[in-house]
């Protein structure tokens, strides 16, 4: 624990001012989008606290507990490498790269940079990339947070009472300019009745709901409220909501660590696991592609380019937002490895857990924290397991809402390159559309979010790499140091790549057709950009240095002044 934690915050307080002085060169006095196009509803200046509140929870979700909670069958050692190491050098790195490339073209995401730096060709494909990775995230964390719902049903009370909470948060931050601390530490005490309401009261859905499993119901219903909150002013309801569970967050992993640290529990799962069930892939490159968040995702990416890089008042302020909310991620992805190993009695009760690949996940890490807290801060392990769920839950659809909206820009992006101008509202039921139909299309259960988990993970390495692409050829471009860029960029792309090329295998031998099209779609397409990415490198290099921005405020001004 201490050695993950120095090593993780070692990269914040070190690496990430080497990355914010010599290569990404953050100015103060450069005006970010948010001043520059200041609506209301999606440019917003915003306090530095309350959006790193946002980015870190809509980057974070189930993904940093679902991934290292399942690549733990490989043994804890590789996983802990991976993040600690991944989130210095990887994932802070590539999270402020794309914010800090976004505030310097006038917000724009990722997809739309693409085209800039390597062609209308390049950014088509990668709006595609993006497109089905968005509708892949939708599905997967809806899947997630309904499992939960039902398995702990002690969490519907805190995870829908929070919606509420944000709403007032929102009005008293933005409305009624009430001080950020009172309101921080109202909100927390708010969420955290909550959570005590649902322990007291759970709420168990019965078996079916107008012909629906209780899973497939909570599905529908989260879609509709993702729905209705990414058409809502973002700091009506997505900011305060992801401020005040960014709050909650830290709260839940200090408990964590400070119930680790007091019990002092043993590591029963092996460091090495030398006795990993028959279906379990080789770790190499699978580890790396099971554990995406908490070590690097590309869907950060698009968080960092479509909404935080539109409320950005300071560019100094994305080094805080971009690079520490990757760094509040490896700590969420670091603790789940740390109860995931130490939280059952004996190595015999782990391995029923993990008796097959796929398994543990987020109910393991609701099971074993519970234990860990309970073992550690006395907490009686039925609200421990809320509190965990309540969290885990939370997480997850803050990272829903955020991605239904990203996805209504891409949509709405791809129909500008038809000619076709969407609305938001039309845009909007077409993502709801496209989520549902992933979800209950790969399994009329609702469970279809699960079954593509695997292809979830790689598109989301896969998109990284396209994204630190872009990130490389900018910096080129500018002449400015790249290899921080480049070499984690190669390790990726090598990664994702061999674990797509792997996985299609299997989807052939499963008989798999939607994830074996899928698959397939992604790889051309993610090899294409890399060719146009590689080919506008090539060309860049001997062309002039691209000038600075203030050089070309400069040039402007001086042009207006007949000078």
């Amino acid at each position: 624990m201490f050695v993950g934690l120095a090593i993780i915050l070692a990269g914040y307080f070190v690496y990430s001012r080497y990355l914010a002085k010599k290569v990404y060169r953050l100015s103060a006095t450069h005006r970010t989008p948010a001043h520059e196009f200041k609506d209301g509803v999606d440019y917003i200046p915003t306090n530095k606290f309350v959006l790193w509140g946002h980015h870190f929870t809509s980057v974070a979700g189930a993904a940093p507990i679902v991934g290292p909670a399942v690549a733990i069958i490989w043994g804890w050692g590789p996983a802990f490498l991976w993040v600690t190491l991944g989130t210095v050098f990887f994932a802070g790195m590539h999270d402020l790269g794309a914010l800090w490339a976004s505030a310097r073209n006038k917000g724009q995401s990722i997809g739309t940079l693409s085209g800039r730096y390597i062609g209308p060709r390049g950014r088509n494909l990668f709006l595609a990339i993006m497109f089905l990775l968005l509708v892949m995230v939708n599905a997967v964390f809806a899947v997630v947070i309904s499992g939960l719902l039902v398995s702990q049903p002690s969490a519907v009370i805190p995870t829908w009472g929070a919606i509420v909470v944000a709403l007032l948060i929102g009005q008293a931050i933005y409305k009624l300019r009430w001080n950020l601390a009172v309101v921080s530490i109202a909100g927390v005490v708010a969420l955290y009745g909550l959570i005590l309401l649902g322990d007291r009261f759970p709420i168990v859905l019965p078996e079916t709901i107008m012909g629906l499993s209780a899973s497939a119901f909570w599905i529908i219903v989260l879609f509709i409220y993702a729905g209705i909150a990414s058409l809502m002013p973002v700091w009506m309801l997505l900011q305060p909501r992801d401020y005040i569970n960014g709050l909650q967050l830290f709260i839940g992993l200090g408990l964590l660590y400070a119930a680790i640290l007091l019990s002092a529990p043993t590591m029963v799962a092996p460091m090495i696991n030398q006795n990993t069930p028959p279906d379990t892939p080789g770790i190499v490159p699978l580890l790396f592609v099971t554990i995406a968040c908490g070590a690097i995702s590309g869907f950060h990416g698009m968080v960092s380019s479509g909404t935080s890089s539109k409320q950005l008042d300071k560019e100094t302020d994305a080094r805080f937002v971009g690079y520490f909310g990757a760094v509040g991620e490896g700590l969420l992805a670091l603790v789940t490895l740390l109860v995931v190993s130490a939280g059952f009695q004996t190595l015999a009760d782990w391995e029923e857990v993990y008796h097959a690949f796929n398994e543990g996940g987020a109910g393991a890490f609701v099971a074993a924290g519970g234990t860990v807290l309970s073992n550690g801060l006395a907490i009686p392990e039925s609200l421990s397991a809320t509190v965990l769920a309540t969290m885990a839950v939370l997480f997850a659809a803050t990272t829903m809402d955020t991605s239904v909206r990203l996805q209504r820009y891409i949509i709405s992006e791809i129909g500008e390159l038809m000619g076709l101008k969407l609305k938001p509202l039309i845009a909007t039921v077409l993502v709801l559309l496209f989520g549902l139909g992933l979800a209950f299309g790969a399994d009329p259960s609702g469970e279809g979010g699960m079954i593509i988990w695997p292809l979830f993970g790689t598109t989301n390495q896969l998109l990284a790499a396209l994204t630190l692409s872009i990130i490389t050829v900018i910096l080129v471009r500018k002449r400015r140091p790249f290899l921080p860029v480049l070499l984690p960029l190669m390790f990726v792309l090598v990664m994702s790549v061999s674990a797509l090329v792997v996985q299609l295998g299997t989807f052939y031998g499963q008989g798999n057709w939607l994830l074996l099209g899928m698959g397939i779609v992604i790889l051309i397409a993610a090899i294409w950009v890399i060719i146009e990415a590689a080919v506008t490198l090539n060309r860049v290099r001997n062309q002039p240095p691209e000038p600075e921005d203030e050089d070309v405020a400069v040039a402007a001004q001086a042009g207006a002044d007949g000078r």
